[in-house]
């Protein structure tokens, strides 16, 4: 009886061009199209940006909404919770501060009876990792998202003011967003305002963010006397005493500064 021969089996080559890019790399290039928007992406403008079909573009949405690694805002898109906490996007806040923190802010609010925030870096963002407001709090923008540009707000500017490596990478965008009449938008106009930041050690943004609202910021500075987050008050711009609001918010944020140099 005549032996039968076994069919050689060729390994498959690990080096063959890839001709389509997969669901992985699909994914990658929407989450990068989120990373660097200021607020929330629609499914259109992801479509036109990442060259994505609609459908194929809703479906990883869908799964990356449902791995928190992107979020459903409105009509938009953001990173998710889960993206940014596996960035290290809140890695500018010095570990264990919160407890040093708060008692700042709980003042702060008894004192001005306005909202506080607390901000931290997000790529080109401000992040508000801490927020305190009454029933009256002022309506903005970041309600809902605890997050706003940096170029428009008090967080932001303070944030850029004394963040050289920060400053530098949103200043190489040359124009800035404009978002009310206010908003400043040149290039030697935010420099301008940043140099009176570092100046005077307070930012302002008045109506530059929200229509309405004015706000006040300072810089915190951790160990190494490196800036690691800003404090910042928001009020109804037509009532609020901002010369009176900044002597607060800097008096807190040098106090927490203090604190945290000492640890």
């Amino acid at each position: 009886m005549p032996t039968q021969t076994a069919r050689q089996v060729q390994p498959e080559s690990d080096d063959r061009p890839i001709t389509q890019p997969g669901s992985l790399e699909r994914g990658i290039d929407i989450l990068l199209a989120l990373s660097v928007a200021s607020h929330p992406v629609s499914l259109a403008q992801l479509c036109r940006s990442t060259g994505l079909p609609k459908s194929t573009a809703h479906r990883i949405l869908g799964v990356l909404c449902s791995r928190e690694l992107a979020m459903r805002v409105g009509n938009g898109y953001l990173p998710g919770e889960l993206l940014e906490s596996m960035a290290g996007i809140t890695r500018a806040r010095v570990p264990g501060t919160r407890t040093v923190v708060l008692p700042y802010l709980l003042y702060l609010y008894e004192t001005t009876r306005q909202t506080v925030n607390l901000a931290v870096p997000s790529g080109l963002e401000a992040r508000y990792v801490e927020r305190l407001y009454g029933h009256n709090r002022v309506q903005s923008r970041s309600d809902g998202l605890d997050r706003a540009p940096l170029h428009c707000t008090a967080t932001g500017k303070a944030l850029l003011a004394f963040d050289p490596k920060l400053r530098e990478e949103v200043l190489a965008r040359g124009t800035f967003e404009r978002l009310t009449r206010r908003t400043i938008i040149s290039l030697a106009g935010l420099e301008r305002e940043l140099a009176q930041v570092r100046r005077y050690g307070v930012a302002y943004s008045q109506e530059e963010f929200t229509e309405g609202v004015a706000c006040v910021a300072a810089p915190v500075f951790g160990p190494g006397g490196r800036i690691c987050m800003s404090l910042g008050v928001a009020a109804p711009a037509h009532a609020a005493p901002l010369a009176k609001l900044g002597i607060s918010v800097r008096g807190a944020a040098q106090a927490i500064s203090a604190t945290l140099l000492g640890m």
